[in-house]
This record gives structure tokens, sequence and C-alpha cells, in this order.
């Protein structure tokens, strides 16, 4: 397989093709991260995901592999974003707690003209976290960059997940073993 280009600067996307070990290089995308209201949910991660590619497609001189991602955390039909601060954490885990939800990645793997684009559901339930639990880790792993205001491999998946449907890597950010099947394809 030869080497991509990850268009993504989340240490855990580029944690999870070290373990895979899929050669990369890291170029970060700057696009905007909005979509059309009336897109369905499940196509949001993708359209995301596809901008971020075009956007490094069109920084490079020659035609290389590019794998972008995006991940989404839906509750009740409603996307739940990064959390804007410490408030905003907590009240999205709260909302979380007790309940299952969706995490979606969308993934975009485009060269040239060819373009392979999916999306990876996977179901997650929370068991009942208390509000000392929910602070404490807010105010140790701050995760202000994270859909859901969550990590699963951090504290708050060890104590917090009652049980998982579906792959465990696409709610780290991405379903690695379908992106090394389907990058097998691209040569």
């Amino acid at each position: 397989m030869q080497r991509i280009v990850l268009a993504s600067q989340s240490p855990r996307r580029k944690q999870l093709l070290e373990w895979a070990e899929v050669e990369f290089d890291i170029i970060v995308p700057h696009t905007d991260e909005s979509f059309p209201p009336e897109m369905a949910i499940q196509e949001l991660p993708i359209h995301i995901a596809r901008e971020k590619a075009k956007s490094i497609q069109s920084e490079l001189s020659h035609q290389r592999i590019i794998l972008a991602a995006d991940t989404v955390v839906v509750l009740n039909n409603k996307v739940i974003g990064k959390p804007t601060d410490r408030a905003d954490a907590i009240h999205i885990l709260q909302q979380l707690s007790g309940k299952k939800h969706q995490v979606i990645t969308g993934v975009v793997i485009l060269s040239g003209e060819k373009e392979v684009a999916f999306a990876d559901t996977t179901d997650v339930a929370f068991h009942q976290l208390s509000i000392q639990q929910i602070e404490f880790y807010v105010d140790k792993y701050k995760p202000y960059d994270k859909a859901g205001a969550y990590a699963i491999q951090e504290w708050i998946g060890v104590i917090g997940i009652k049980n998982i449907a579906g792959d465990f890597y696409n709610v780290m950010g991405l379903p690695v073993s379908r992106v090394v099947k389907e990058l097998e394809g691209f040569g």
C-alpha cells in the first residue's frame, strides 16, 4: 500500500493508523465544518470529511491518496457537537448519562477522480453518571476537542460505558479496519 495523506489533526486518528501500520503524512485541512441544515444526519460527517479531503487535494502538486474523516455524536436525532467550555461539557455528559447514543464517523478516501465515501455507526450506552464523576472527568481530561465531550479510551469510557454495539475504534474517530480494506482497493 502506498503512503497516504491523512487530512486530520486528530491524535486519535493518527494513533489508529499507526497501530494499523499504514504509512501516512499529515496535512491539516482548514475547512468550514458547517453543513446544509436540511442534510440527513448520516450524511453530515461524510459531507465534512469530503470538504476536508477536497481542500487537501487542491493543495497537492501531484496525485496522492487522501483520507479524511469526521465524527459526530447523535442523541435523540440531534447532533451533539464539541463542547464550547467546561459548563457545556458537563451539560453534554449529563445529557448522555444513562442513555444510548450513536457515534457516526464519515470517511472519504480520495485519489484523483476516484472517491470512496461511507459512514460507520456505533451505538454507545452510558451508565448513569454522577455529577462528581462528570466534573472529575471534565476537569482532568478537558474533552473540549471531542464530539460528545468524551473519549471512549479515557477514564470516562472505562468507568462509564455500559455497552457498545459496533466498532470501538469508530468511537475513537476512525473505523480503521474498514478504512484499511478500502485503502487496499486504491493499490
